[in-house]
């Protein structure tokens, strides 16, 4: 399994575009962001202290979350070539068991997803130096990555389900465009959650994906929310964090972490027991 899931991160860092379009989509939001969105949501926070930097923070974790999404996409993109080109079949006779060959694809998607999400961190820490925010601690940036892991590990089998039930490349790369189109809109982060429809308030909250990129946006924004919040009521405070996507409430009920992790957990079980099955069922 560990020799099969070396070829495919192989294959997979060998085609450089591959590799590029796994960070587009943390280009085209940050360059949105930096050219026309973060302008206008600091000017709507007239009141806050250095809200560009609050906001920086904000988008940035969004970023990072979405970024495991993508590249877990561009990583089972090899597990759909495979299959379109016959490949699978020579892979099924050779001696190595099913639940291996599926395993491989499954590590190697995670290290992708893992490796891409921490290239985006670093490139996240960078902007926010720049742009004057203040960089992570060593204690949250081991808090991000322990988070990157988990929601990696939980879009990775959200994937796995989408991939097993495509054969063709054409049909692969239409879904990967449409879900990397709306996979800014159902996690709230081109507009923040309160902007949004009641039903796709809905949508974002029980996506799993928006759990991670909720613990992520707690972590980055931390330190400048003492900053900025300095002199505002508490009760302002928390009507922005829930508008803003930083906390979700469910039935009136805050989510805490630990229910977000369990959530993150539990899809990645669930769709990966789906995914087998939808494989299982094809072989025979």
């Amino acid at each position: 399994m560990l020799a099969f899931a070396n070829r495919n991160l192989k294959v997979f860092f060998r085609d450089k575009t591959a590799v590029f379009f796994s960070l587009l989509a943390v280009f085209i939001v940050l360059g949105l962001y930096v050219l026309f969105l973060g302008d206008a949501w600091a000017d709507s926070l007239q009141n806050i202290k250095d809200a560009k930097q609050l906001m920086n923070c904000w988008i940035i974790a969004g970023l990072i979350g979405v970024t495991s999404v993508t590249a877990n996409m561009g990583a089972f993109g090899i597990m759909v070539e495979d299959k379109s080109k016959n490949k699978m079949k020579y892979f099924t006779v050779s001696p190595m068991k099913n639940f291996k060959l599926i395993g491989g694809y499954i590590l190697s998607s995670f290290v992708v997803g893992s490796i891409m999400s921490v290239v985006a961190l670093a490139i996240s820490q960078a902007y926010l130096i720049y742009s004057g925010a203040e960089a992570l601690t060593l204690n949250q940036l081991a808090e991000v990555f322990l988070v990157i892991l988990v929601t990696t590990l939980s879009n990775g089998a959200m994937v796995l389900f989408i991939v097993s039930l495509f054969n063709s490349e054409k049909a692969f790369s239409t879904a990967s465009t449409i879900i990397g189109t709306l996979i800014g809109f159902i996690t709230g982060i081109y507009l923040p959650i309160s902007m949004l429809p009641e039903s796709v308030q809905n949508v974002v909250k029980l996506f799993p994906t928006s759990h991670g990129i909720s613990i992520l946006r707690q972590i980055f924004m931390e330190r400048q929310m003492e900053v900025s919040f300095s002199n505002i009521p508490i009760s302002y405070v928390n009507e922005f964090k829930e508008s803003m996507g930083v906390v979700y409430y469910l039935n009136d009920k805050l989510v805490s972490n630990t229910t977000s992790i369990m959530i993150l957990i539990g899809s990645a079980v669930i769709f990966f027991l789906l995914a087998i099955l939808i494989i299982s069922k094809k072989k025979k």
